[in-house]
């Protein structure tokens, strides 16, 4: 689905907000690692924001995003405050731990393994 003008707007003043925030509250590093904003989705009606959570040298992802969710109040509490004049209403948070770096390592190993399985079956010439 194509997100629309408003869409990015809002989810880049987001990103934008909860990056300083994030760095204000001491989230940026957890658990001996570094966490960052890795994107911001916001859904076609701007009630529910989908914040994507990088995880850089973090011991437990899983435990980081807990404590990130545990202390999501604050967060919104704090985001509210800077935003108010930019957005009706604050769009519920929703924490998730982005991926995308284990998924490129998963296909660039996919594409590695294909390459030497082709290498190992040319004929040898002579």
């Amino acid at each position: 689905m194509i997100e629309g003008k408003r869409q990015k707007q809002v989810a880049a003043v987001l990103e934008k907000e909860l990056n300083e925030i994030f760095q204000r509250l001491g989230l940026t590093m957890l658990q001996g690692g570094m966490v960052s904003i890795a994107g911001v989705k916001i859904t076609p009606d701007l009630f529910d924001a989908r914040i994507y959570l990088s995880f850089f040298k973090v011991s437990d992802p899983i435990a980081t995003l807990k404590t990130i969710q545990d202390r999501s109040w604050e967060i919104k509490k704090e985001l509210t405050g800077r935003v108010r004049h930019q957005l009706r209403s604050m769009p519920q948070l929703n924490f998730y731990i982005d991926d995308t770096l284990d998924y490129v390592d998963k296909i660039d190993k996919l594409f590695k393994d294909i390459k030497t399985q082709e290498d190992q079956n040319k004929p040898k010439q002579d």
